[in-house]
């Protein structure tokens, strides 16, 4: 319980957490599975939160899809996610560019790879910010 009580975690992730403080236990998948049922954890409530905390820190879809699959979530729980919350990404990556290049311009070719390649790094796709590096 004091897992679920700092954050929400998927369910995955909170396997992997109880199997290393309890090692394996045929209880595991019964006792996740009450925990679902009970809606203390839930794997499209973790989705959200974590889409959420991602485009805050100002992640593309790219990057905070991929660490969702990683967290165990499914396509559908992910979908739904983006669904709800429908984020901005190409206004996201153009804020995720002023933020750190502001006020110097593009320049040539070499400077214009690097930025393309910090955003790309970030998760966005190159339609999201192509339009930033030809300004």
């Amino acid at each position: 319980m004091n897992l679920l009580a700092r954050r929400e975690h998927s369910r995955l992730e909170l396997a992997q957490k109880l199997r290393r403080r309890f090692g394996e236990g045929g209880l595991l998948d019964e006792v996740l599975d009450a925990l679902a049922m009970e809606g203390l954890q839930s794997d499209a409530r973790f989705a959200e939160s974590f889409l959420r905390q991602r485009v805050e820190r100002g992640y593309g879809p790219l990057r905070v899809r991929q660490e969702m699959r990683e967290r165990g979530l499914d396509e559908g729980a992910i979908n739904q996610a983006e669904r709800t919350l429908s984020p901005d990404w190409d206004a996201l990556a153009e804020q995720v560019y002023q933020r750190k290049y502001a006020s110097s311009p593009v320049g040539d070719n070499r400077e214009k790879a690097r930025r393309a390649r910090f955003l790309q790094s970030r998760g966005f796709h190159h339609q999201s910010f192509r339009h930033l590096l030809d300004a």
